[in-house]
Protein backbone atom coordinates (compact mmCIF):
# COMPACT_ATOMS: atom_id res chain seq x y z
CA UNK A 1 0.00 0.00 0.00
CA UNK A 2 1.26 3.49 -0.88
CA UNK A 3 2.09 6.06 1.75
CA UNK A 4 -0.81 8.17 0.54
CA UNK A 5 -3.23 5.30 0.80
CA UNK A 6 -1.97 4.54 4.33
CA UNK A 7 -2.58 8.15 5.39
CA UNK A 8 -6.09 8.05 3.92
CA UNK A 9 -6.84 4.82 5.75
CA UNK A 10 -5.68 6.22 9.11
CA UNK A 11 -7.61 9.38 8.45
CA UNK A 12 -10.76 7.34 7.78
CA UNK A 13 -10.41 5.44 11.12
CA UNK A 14 -9.84 8.72 12.94
CA UNK A 15 -12.98 10.21 11.43
CA UNK A 16 -14.91 7.02 12.41
CA UNK A 17 -13.67 7.27 16.02
CA UNK A 18 -14.51 10.96 16.14
CA UNK A 19 -17.97 10.25 14.75
CA UNK A 20 -18.68 7.38 17.25
CA UNK A 21 -17.35 9.11 20.43
CA UNK A 22 -20.47 11.23 21.11
CA UNK A 23 -22.69 8.18 20.71
CA UNK A 24 -20.59 6.19 23.27
CA UNK A 25 -20.65 9.09 25.72
CA UNK A 26 -24.44 9.24 25.52
CA UNK A 27 -24.64 5.42 26.00
CA UNK A 28 -22.41 5.49 29.09
CA UNK A 29 -24.34 8.42 30.55
CA UNK A 30 -27.59 6.53 30.12
CA UNK A 31 -26.16 3.42 31.81
CA UNK A 32 -24.62 5.26 34.79
CA UNK A 33 -27.86 5.70 36.80
CA UNK A 34 -28.65 2.01 36.30
CA UNK A 35 -25.18 1.00 37.54
CA UNK A 36 -25.42 3.37 40.51
CA UNK A 37 -28.78 1.93 41.55
CA UNK A 38 -27.35 -1.60 41.23
CA UNK A 39 -24.42 -0.73 43.47
CA UNK A 40 -26.74 0.81 46.07
CA UNK A 41 -28.99 -2.24 46.02
CA UNK A 42 -26.05 -4.62 46.46
CA UNK A 43 -24.61 -2.48 49.26
CA UNK A 44 -27.92 -2.21 51.09
CA UNK A 45 -28.49 -5.95 50.78
CA UNK A 46 -25.04 -6.63 52.16
CA UNK A 47 -25.63 -4.33 55.12
CA UNK A 48 -28.97 -6.03 55.76
CA UNK A 49 -27.41 -9.49 55.69
CA UNK A 50 -24.53 -8.36 57.92
CA UNK A 51 -27.06 -6.93 60.34
CA UNK A 52 -28.89 -10.25 60.37
CA UNK A 53 -25.69 -11.91 61.50
CA UNK A 54 -25.38 -9.51 64.42
CA UNK A 55 -26.91 -10.42 67.78
CA UNK A 56 -27.87 -6.73 68.11
CA UNK A 57 -30.10 -6.87 65.05
CA UNK A 58 -33.40 -5.05 65.53
CA UNK A 59 -35.05 -7.92 63.69
CA UNK A 60 -33.70 -10.46 66.18
CA UNK A 61 -34.67 -8.18 69.04
CA UNK A 62 -38.23 -8.12 67.77
CA UNK A 63 -38.73 -11.65 66.50
CA UNK A 64 -36.13 -13.50 68.53
CA UNK A 65 -32.81 -14.99 67.54
CA UNK A 66 -32.99 -17.85 65.02
CA UNK A 67 -31.72 -21.15 66.40
CA UNK A 68 -28.67 -21.35 64.14
CA UNK A 69 -27.32 -17.99 65.36
CA UNK A 70 -27.52 -18.83 69.05
CA UNK A 71 -24.23 -19.53 70.76
CA UNK A 72 -23.91 -23.20 71.59
CA UNK A 73 -20.92 -23.77 73.78
CA UNK A 74 -20.95 -27.47 74.67
CA UNK A 75 -20.97 -28.47 78.32
CA UNK A 76 -18.37 -31.08 79.09
CA UNK A 77 -18.76 -32.94 82.38
CA UNK A 78 -15.58 -34.77 83.31
CA UNK A 79 -15.36 -37.77 85.70
CA UNK A 80 -14.17 -35.47 88.51
CA UNK A 81 -17.44 -33.54 88.17
CA UNK A 82 -19.41 -36.63 89.13
CA UNK A 83 -19.64 -38.48 92.43
CA UNK A 84 -19.49 -42.26 92.49
CA UNK A 85 -22.86 -44.00 92.18
CA UNK A 86 -22.12 -45.94 95.35
CA UNK A 87 -21.61 -42.77 97.38
CA UNK A 88 -24.42 -41.43 99.54
CA UNK A 89 -23.86 -37.67 99.44
CA UNK A 90 -26.38 -37.19 102.27
CA UNK A 91 -24.24 -39.00 104.86
CA UNK A 92 -21.20 -37.16 106.15
CA UNK A 93 -20.11 -34.35 108.42
CA UNK A 94 -19.66 -30.59 108.49
CA UNK A 95 -16.05 -29.42 108.05
CA UNK A 96 -14.82 -25.96 109.02
CA UNK A 97 -13.74 -24.17 105.84
CA UNK A 98 -13.30 -20.40 105.98
CA UNK A 99 -11.22 -20.38 102.78
CA UNK A 100 -13.79 -21.40 100.17
CA UNK A 101 -16.94 -20.60 102.16
CA UNK A 102 -19.15 -18.68 101.96
CA UNK A 103 -19.67 -18.96 98.19
CA UNK A 104 -20.99 -15.37 98.10
CA UNK A 105 -21.74 -12.57 100.55
CA UNK A 106 -24.85 -10.65 101.49
CA UNK A 107 -23.32 -7.53 99.94
CA UNK A 108 -22.58 -9.24 96.63
CA UNK A 109 -26.15 -10.44 96.09
CA UNK A 110 -28.89 -7.80 95.72
CA UNK A 111 -31.67 -10.40 95.46
CA UNK A 112 -31.78 -11.51 99.11
CA UNK A 113 -34.86 -10.59 101.13
CA UNK A 114 -34.52 -9.12 104.62
CA UNK A 115 -35.72 -12.37 106.17
CA UNK A 116 -32.41 -14.08 105.36
CA UNK A 117 -29.76 -11.33 105.68
CA UNK A 118 -28.75 -12.09 109.26
CA UNK A 119 -25.48 -10.12 109.19
CA UNK A 120 -27.16 -7.00 107.86
CA UNK A 121 -29.88 -7.46 110.47
CA UNK A 122 -27.39 -7.42 113.33
CA UNK A 123 -26.20 -10.97 113.95
CA UNK A 124 -22.82 -10.57 115.66
CA UNK A 125 -21.15 -13.82 114.48
CA UNK A 126 -20.69 -15.23 110.99
CA UNK A 127 -19.33 -18.70 111.81
CA UNK A 128 -22.46 -20.32 110.32
CA UNK A 129 -21.24 -19.26 106.86
CA UNK A 130 -17.97 -21.21 107.00
CA UNK A 131 -19.03 -24.86 107.19
CA UNK A 132 -18.66 -27.24 104.24
CA UNK A 133 -20.60 -30.47 103.91
CA UNK A 134 -18.24 -33.42 103.41
CA UNK A 135 -19.90 -36.71 102.39
CA UNK A 136 -18.38 -39.92 103.69
CA UNK A 137 -16.18 -41.65 101.14
CA UNK A 138 -16.55 -39.14 98.28
CA UNK A 139 -16.53 -35.44 97.45
CA UNK A 140 -19.16 -33.13 96.11
CA UNK A 141 -17.98 -31.41 92.91
CA UNK A 142 -16.90 -27.81 93.35
CA UNK A 143 -19.73 -25.52 92.40
CA UNK A 144 -19.11 -23.89 89.02
CA UNK A 145 -21.74 -21.24 88.20
CA UNK A 146 -20.72 -21.03 84.54
CA UNK A 147 -21.05 -24.78 84.12
CA UNK A 148 -24.49 -24.70 85.73
CA UNK A 149 -25.58 -21.87 83.43
CA UNK A 150 -24.33 -23.89 80.46
CA UNK A 151 -26.40 -26.88 81.59
CA UNK A 152 -29.41 -24.58 81.98
CA UNK A 153 -28.90 -22.89 78.60
CA UNK A 154 -32.31 -22.44 76.99
CA UNK A 155 -34.00 -24.00 80.04
CA UNK A 156 -36.06 -23.15 83.12
CA UNK A 157 -35.26 -24.26 86.67
CA UNK A 158 -38.17 -23.76 89.07
CA UNK A 159 -38.34 -24.11 92.85
CA UNK A 160 -41.86 -24.78 94.16
CA UNK A 161 -42.94 -24.64 97.79
CA UNK A 162 -43.05 -22.40 100.86
CA UNK A 163 -40.73 -19.72 102.26
CA UNK A 164 -38.04 -22.30 103.08
CA UNK A 165 -38.01 -23.20 99.39
CA UNK A 166 -37.89 -19.52 98.54
CA UNK A 167 -34.68 -19.37 100.56
CA UNK A 168 -33.22 -22.14 98.41
CA UNK A 169 -34.25 -20.25 95.29
CA UNK A 170 -32.56 -17.06 96.52
CA UNK A 171 -29.49 -19.08 97.41
CA UNK A 172 -29.22 -20.48 93.89
CA UNK A 173 -29.66 -17.05 92.33
CA UNK A 174 -26.89 -15.67 94.55
CA UNK A 175 -24.60 -18.57 93.68
CA UNK A 176 -24.75 -17.82 89.92
CA UNK A 177 -25.54 -14.13 89.51
CA UNK A 178 -22.05 -12.74 90.15
CA UNK A 179 -20.63 -14.29 86.96
CA UNK A 180 -23.27 -12.63 84.77
CA UNK A 181 -22.41 -9.08 83.60
CA UNK A 182 -24.67 -6.19 84.50
CA UNK A 183 -27.30 -5.64 81.87
CA UNK A 184 -27.33 -9.35 81.03
CA UNK A 185 -29.51 -10.43 83.98
CA UNK A 186 -32.92 -9.48 85.28
CA UNK A 187 -35.17 -10.18 88.26
CA UNK A 188 -38.97 -9.98 88.15
CA UNK A 189 -41.63 -10.42 90.83
CA UNK A 190 -44.87 -11.66 89.30
CA UNK A 191 -46.85 -13.19 92.21
CA UNK A 192 -46.93 -16.05 92.96
CA UNK A 193 -43.60 -16.18 91.12
CA UNK A 194 -40.14 -14.68 91.19
CA UNK A 195 -38.04 -15.01 88.04
CA UNK A 196 -34.30 -14.49 87.60
CA UNK A 197 -33.08 -14.53 83.99
CA UNK A 198 -29.60 -14.97 82.57
CA UNK A 199 -30.17 -13.29 79.22
CA UNK A 200 -27.13 -14.55 77.29
CA UNK A 201 -27.96 -18.14 78.26
CA UNK A 202 -31.70 -17.77 77.69
CA UNK A 203 -31.96 -19.47 81.09
CA UNK A 204 -34.16 -18.74 84.08
CA UNK A 205 -34.17 -19.68 87.77
CA UNK A 206 -37.68 -19.30 89.13
CA UNK A 207 -39.70 -19.61 92.32
CA UNK A 208 -43.38 -20.48 92.66
CA UNK A 209 -45.21 -20.01 95.98
CA UNK A 210 -47.30 -23.12 96.78
CA UNK A 211 -46.85 -23.99 100.48
CA UNK A 212 -49.01 -27.14 100.27
CA UNK A 213 -48.17 -27.92 96.60
CA UNK A 214 -51.90 -28.56 96.10
CA UNK A 215 -54.27 -25.55 96.14
CA UNK A 216 -55.25 -23.77 99.36
CA UNK A 217 -56.50 -20.46 100.71
CA UNK A 218 -52.84 -19.63 101.43
CA UNK A 219 -51.80 -19.46 97.77
CA UNK A 220 -51.44 -15.69 97.58
CA UNK A 221 -47.70 -15.05 97.76
CA UNK A 222 -47.90 -12.11 100.19
CA UNK A 223 -51.46 -11.90 101.47
CA UNK A 224 -51.99 -15.16 103.31
CA UNK A 225 -52.81 -16.13 106.86
CA UNK A 226 -50.68 -18.49 108.91
CA UNK A 227 -53.28 -19.32 111.54
CA UNK A 228 -56.23 -20.08 109.26
CA UNK A 229 -55.53 -22.89 106.80
CA UNK A 230 -57.80 -24.67 104.36
CA UNK A 231 -56.36 -27.07 101.79
CA UNK A 232 -58.02 -28.50 98.65
CA UNK A 233 -56.43 -31.93 98.75
CA UNK A 234 -57.48 -32.98 95.24
CA UNK A 235 -56.98 -29.65 93.43
CA UNK A 236 -53.71 -28.83 91.68
CA UNK A 237 -54.64 -27.77 88.12
CA UNK A 238 -54.29 -24.04 88.75
CA UNK A 239 -50.72 -24.46 89.96
CA UNK A 240 -49.95 -27.06 87.34
CA UNK A 241 -50.51 -24.61 84.49
CA UNK A 242 -47.46 -22.66 85.65
CA UNK A 243 -45.34 -25.81 85.99
CA UNK A 244 -46.18 -27.19 82.55
CA UNK A 245 -43.15 -27.66 80.35
CA UNK A 246 -40.59 -26.46 82.94
CA UNK A 247 -37.30 -28.30 82.35
CA UNK A 248 -36.23 -28.80 85.97
CA UNK A 249 -38.80 -28.80 88.79
CA UNK A 250 -37.74 -28.81 92.45
CA UNK A 251 -40.62 -29.37 94.91
CA UNK A 252 -40.76 -28.98 98.70
CA UNK A 253 -43.64 -28.89 101.19
CA UNK A 254 -43.57 -29.61 104.90
CA UNK A 255 -43.59 -26.92 107.55
CA UNK A 256 -47.00 -25.47 106.61
CA UNK A 257 -48.58 -28.85 107.27
CA UNK A 258 -47.16 -29.12 110.79
CA UNK A 259 -48.78 -26.19 112.58
CA UNK A 260 -51.21 -28.49 114.37
CA UNK A 261 -51.87 -32.27 114.37
CA UNK A 262 -55.06 -31.65 112.33
CA UNK A 263 -55.88 -29.45 109.35
CA UNK A 264 -59.08 -28.28 107.66
CA UNK A 265 -59.36 -29.56 104.11
CA UNK A 266 -61.69 -30.53 101.29
CA UNK A 267 -61.55 -33.66 99.17
CA UNK A 268 -64.04 -34.40 96.40
CA UNK A 269 -66.41 -31.53 97.13
CA UNK A 270 -65.28 -27.94 97.68
CA UNK A 271 -68.20 -27.45 100.07
CA UNK A 272 -67.41 -30.46 102.23
CA UNK A 273 -64.86 -29.09 104.71
CA UNK A 274 -63.54 -31.63 107.19
CA UNK A 275 -60.83 -31.78 109.81
CA UNK A 276 -58.18 -34.26 108.74
CA UNK A 277 -55.27 -35.77 110.58
CA UNK A 278 -52.21 -34.06 109.04
CA UNK A 279 -50.57 -37.29 107.90
CA UNK A 280 -53.78 -38.44 106.18
CA UNK A 281 -54.20 -35.07 104.48
CA UNK A 282 -50.53 -35.04 103.44
CA UNK A 283 -50.85 -38.45 101.79
CA UNK A 284 -54.02 -37.44 99.88
CA UNK A 285 -52.39 -34.20 98.70
CA UNK A 286 -49.27 -35.96 97.49
CA UNK A 287 -51.26 -38.59 95.68
CA UNK A 288 -52.89 -35.68 93.81
CA UNK A 289 -49.42 -34.31 93.06
CA UNK A 290 -48.21 -37.73 91.89
CA UNK A 291 -51.19 -38.07 89.54
CA UNK A 292 -50.41 -34.65 88.09
CA UNK A 293 -46.79 -35.65 87.51
CA UNK A 294 -47.74 -38.84 85.69
CA UNK A 295 -50.23 -37.04 83.44
CA UNK A 296 -48.20 -33.89 82.78
CA UNK A 297 -44.46 -34.58 82.89
CA UNK A 298 -42.46 -35.67 79.86
CA UNK A 299 -39.64 -37.76 81.40
CA UNK A 300 -37.58 -37.38 78.22
CA UNK A 301 -37.36 -33.59 78.48
CA UNK A 302 -38.14 -32.77 82.11
CA UNK A 303 -36.43 -33.59 85.39
CA UNK A 304 -38.21 -33.60 88.77
CA UNK A 305 -36.64 -33.37 92.24
CA UNK A 306 -38.24 -33.46 95.67
CA UNK A 307 -36.53 -31.91 98.69
CA UNK A 308 -37.05 -33.70 101.98
CA UNK A 309 -38.20 -31.72 105.02
CA UNK A 310 -36.13 -28.85 106.32
CA UNK A 311 -35.63 -29.43 110.07
CA UNK A 312 -36.47 -26.98 112.84
CA UNK A 313 -34.58 -26.39 116.08
CA UNK A 314 -37.27 -25.16 118.43
CA UNK A 315 -36.27 -26.93 121.66
CA UNK A 316 -32.68 -26.85 122.89
CA UNK A 317 -33.25 -29.69 125.36
CA UNK A 318 -33.13 -32.05 122.36
CA UNK A 319 -29.39 -31.40 121.82
CA UNK A 320 -28.54 -29.91 125.23
CA UNK A 321 -30.35 -31.89 127.94
CA UNK A 322 -31.51 -29.79 130.85
CA UNK A 323 -31.74 -26.55 128.88
CA UNK A 324 -34.96 -24.78 127.94
CA UNK A 325 -34.08 -22.50 125.03
CA UNK A 326 -34.11 -22.74 121.21
CA UNK A 327 -31.72 -21.99 118.35
CA UNK A 328 -30.94 -18.47 119.61
CA UNK A 329 -27.26 -17.78 120.30
CA UNK A 330 -26.11 -21.10 118.84
CA UNK A 331 -22.84 -20.75 116.94
CA UNK A 332 -21.73 -24.30 116.10
CA UNK A 333 -23.26 -27.42 114.53
CA UNK A 334 -24.39 -30.37 116.62
CA UNK A 335 -21.73 -33.05 116.94
CA UNK A 336 -22.64 -36.74 116.86
CA UNK A 337 -25.89 -38.40 115.84
CA UNK A 338 -29.03 -36.28 116.14
CA UNK A 339 -32.63 -36.27 114.89
CA UNK A 340 -35.03 -33.60 116.15
CA UNK A 341 -38.68 -34.22 116.99
CA UNK A 342 -39.65 -31.49 114.53
CA UNK A 343 -38.85 -33.83 111.62
CA UNK A 344 -41.64 -36.34 111.11
CA UNK A 345 -40.51 -39.84 110.13
CA UNK A 346 -44.15 -40.60 109.24
CA UNK A 347 -44.21 -37.80 106.65
CA UNK A 348 -40.83 -38.96 105.34
CA UNK A 349 -42.22 -42.47 104.88
CA UNK A 350 -45.31 -41.16 103.03
CA UNK A 351 -43.11 -39.25 100.57
CA UNK A 352 -40.85 -42.25 99.97
CA UNK A 353 -43.84 -44.59 99.44
CA UNK A 354 -45.46 -42.26 96.90
CA UNK A 355 -42.19 -41.73 95.01
CA UNK A 356 -41.63 -45.50 94.79
CA UNK A 357 -45.09 -45.99 93.29
CA UNK A 358 -44.63 -43.30 90.64
CA UNK A 359 -44.35 -44.35 87.00
CA UNK A 360 -41.83 -41.58 86.32
CA UNK A 361 -38.50 -40.91 88.01
CA UNK A 362 -38.38 -38.27 90.75
CA UNK A 363 -35.03 -37.74 92.48
CA UNK A 364 -35.40 -37.52 96.26
CA UNK A 365 -32.86 -35.11 97.78
CA UNK A 366 -32.74 -36.17 101.42
CA UNK A 367 -31.25 -33.06 103.00
CA UNK A 368 -32.97 -33.52 106.38
CA UNK A 369 -30.25 -35.35 108.33
CA UNK A 370 -27.37 -33.12 107.20
CA UNK A 371 -29.45 -30.05 108.08
CA UNK A 372 -30.43 -31.47 111.49
CA UNK A 373 -26.91 -30.76 112.75
CA UNK A 374 -27.17 -27.04 111.91
CA UNK A 375 -28.85 -25.56 114.97
CA UNK A 376 -26.50 -22.59 114.50
CA UNK A 377 -27.66 -21.47 111.07
CA UNK A 378 -31.26 -20.25 111.56
CA UNK A 379 -32.28 -16.60 111.34
CA UNK A 380 -33.20 -16.62 115.04
CA UNK A 381 -33.96 -13.02 116.11
CA UNK A 382 -32.15 -11.60 113.06
CA UNK A 383 -34.99 -12.08 110.59
CA UNK A 384 -38.53 -10.90 109.98
CA UNK A 385 -41.93 -11.53 111.46
CA UNK A 386 -45.02 -10.59 109.44
CA UNK A 387 -42.83 -8.80 106.91
CA UNK A 388 -41.00 -6.62 109.43
CA UNK A 389 -37.67 -6.93 111.21
CA UNK A 390 -37.95 -7.67 114.90
CA UNK A 391 -37.95 -4.71 117.25
CA UNK A 392 -35.33 -4.32 119.95
CA UNK A 393 -37.90 -5.45 122.51
CA UNK A 394 -38.77 -8.57 120.50
CA UNK A 395 -35.08 -9.45 120.05
CA UNK A 396 -34.65 -9.34 123.80
CA UNK A 397 -37.23 -12.15 124.06
CA UNK A 398 -35.77 -14.94 121.88
CA UNK A 399 -37.78 -17.65 123.58
CA UNK A 400 -40.94 -16.24 122.02
CA UNK A 401 -39.60 -14.50 118.92
CA UNK A 402 -36.59 -16.48 117.61
CA UNK A 403 -37.21 -17.98 114.16
CA UNK A 404 -35.75 -21.49 114.23
CA UNK A 405 -37.35 -22.53 110.93
CA UNK A 406 -35.81 -20.26 108.26
CA UNK A 407 -32.10 -20.14 107.43
CA UNK A 408 -29.59 -17.30 107.14
CA UNK A 409 -28.01 -16.74 103.74
CA UNK A 410 -25.28 -17.48 102.88
CA UNK A 411 -25.80 -20.72 104.73
CA UNK A 412 -27.29 -24.21 104.75
CA UNK A 413 -29.48 -23.83 101.60
CA UNK A 414 -26.26 -23.26 99.62
CA UNK A 415 -25.31 -26.85 100.46
CA UNK A 416 -28.72 -28.08 99.30
CA UNK A 417 -28.02 -26.38 95.98
CA UNK A 418 -24.53 -27.84 95.75
CA UNK A 419 -26.15 -31.27 96.06
CA UNK A 420 -28.78 -30.36 93.45
CA UNK A 421 -25.97 -29.13 91.18
CA UNK A 422 -24.10 -32.42 91.68
CA UNK A 423 -27.19 -34.35 90.56
CA UNK A 424 -27.64 -32.11 87.51
CA UNK A 425 -24.03 -32.89 86.58
CA UNK A 426 -24.66 -36.57 87.26
CA UNK A 427 -27.57 -36.62 84.81
CA UNK A 428 -25.89 -34.52 82.11
CA UNK A 429 -24.79 -36.34 78.98
CA UNK A 430 -21.85 -34.90 77.03
CA UNK A 431 -22.46 -34.17 73.37
CA UNK A 432 -19.89 -35.88 71.18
Amino acid sequence: MSKKATILSLDSRHRYQVMTQPWLDRRIQSLFPVALVSVLIVGTTRLFLDNLKSYDSKIFQFYGEPERYKQRRPVFVSPKDRFEESCNVFEGKWIWDNVTYPLYSEESCPYLVKQTTCQRNGRPDSFYQNWRWQPDGCKLPSFDPLKLLDILRGKRLMFIGDSVQRGQFESMVCMVQSVIPEGKKSFHRIPPMKIFKAEEYNASIEYYWAPFIVESISDHATNHTVLKRLVDLDSIAKHGKSWQGVDVLVFESYVWWMYKPTINATYGSADDIKEYNVTTAYRLAFETWANWLESSINPLTQKVYFMSMSPTHLWSWEWKPGSNENCFNESYPIQGSYWGTGSSLTIMKIVQDILQELKIDVTFLNITQLSEYRKDAHTSVYGERKGKLLTKKQRSDPKNFADCIHWCLPGVPDTWNEILYAHLLQNHRNLL
